[in-house]
């Protein structure tokens, strides 16, 4: 603790790209915590305030639910890291909770390897975890494009996304990403029950995630085939009514030269999205190579970090 303090003390600007990277590995080697993860607690908190707060609905009611189950613990992570000794090791734990590369990685993988060995039905069954399309009825190009969207837009969301805040916030800008893309998962629906209630969450998680994914984005297009990302970007991504995911979807589709969007059934219901990227139909190798590029984005936006610190050192 005394070397780590020394250091920071010389260089303070190598504080957060090695709590980055020491996030990051613990992320590699431990994955998500299996049992006693922070986010189970967090659920249950977030299920009693949306029963206790939606009953009348309203976009007031959500933004005070989304201040009630965020704000108080952002603050009491802001608190314990101004804490003598505290600081590092808070943003090193918070990071590596935030952080979600090695469970898309095993998740993506999951589909990916029974999709290889024809084995349908099982990929039907494990793309079902990463997806809210109906994928009962899936064949295997149809599991490979919710695959390859899933890990694209996942690749922001659990990974740059935290990554981004945490150059900026630390480990509590972390928290401050994963909890609100929590809540706009859990409430940012648009049915009867939360299209007024999950407003606030939907639109506050959009906003956190603005920048994000455009420089997700930028990543992907450096990392594959930029000039067709960048393409797909520009001509597909306004179409997409998420101002997020567009952006994330096309320019990675783009870059790996697959076809995504088109038809996808949800709770019934057949929905005709917008095409994104070009060139072949997604299969297997195609999700392993979307796989590979969120990891190879990882090192790259890593490798950024400390060549910041050491120009700021």
């Amino acid at each position: 603790m005394d070397l780590l303090a020394e250091l920071f003390a010389a260089h303070p600007s190598l504080h957060l790209p090695l709590a980055a990277l020491a996030a990051v590995l613990l992320d590699q080697i431990l994955g998500e915590p299996r049992r006693f993860h922070p986010l189970t607690g967090f659920g249950r908190l977030v299920a009693w305030l949306e029963a206790a707060l939606n009953r009348a609905g309203g976009r007031g009611h959500g933004l005070l639910a989304w201040c009630l189950a965020v704000l108080p613990l952002l603050g009491l992570a802001f608190w314990l890291r101004q804490r003598p000794g505290w600081g590092w090791y808070l943003d090193v734990l918070l990071g590596y909770f935030s952080l979600g590369a090695k469970s898309l990685a095993q998740h993506g993988e999951a589909v990916r390897r029974p999709l290889a060995a024809q084995n349908l039905p099982e990929a039907r069954r494990r793309v079902s975890w990463l997806v809210s399309r109906d994928t009962g009825q899936l064949c295997a190009t149809g599991v490979a494009r919710a695959g390859v969207e899933s890990v694209l837009e996942n690749g922001n969301d659990a990974v740059f996304g935290t990554l981004f805040w945490f150059a900026i916030l630390g480990g509590p800008g972390a928290l401050l990403h994963r909890l609100a893309n929590t809540l706009d998962a859990m409430w940012g629906y648009k049915n009867e029950r939360f299209l007024e209630f999950g407003w606030a969450a939907a639109r506050i998680d959009d906003l956190l995630n603005w920048i994000p994914a455009r420089l997700t984005a930028l990543t992907y297009a450096l990392l594959g085939s930029p000039r067709e990302a960048l393409a797909c970007w520009k001509s597909q991504a306004p179409a997409w009514a998420s101002p997020n995911a567009g952006p994330v979807m096309a320019a990675g589709a783009g870059s790996l030269g697959v076809r995504l969007g088109g038809s996808a059934r949800y709770a019934g219901t057949e929905e005709q999205r917008p095409a994104l990227g070009c060139g072949e139909l997604p299969d297997h190798h195609h999700l392993g190579a979307a796989i590979r590029l969120v990891q190879r984005g990882l090192g790259l936006w890593l490798g950024l970090f400390f060549i910041i610190g050491l120009l700021h050192a």
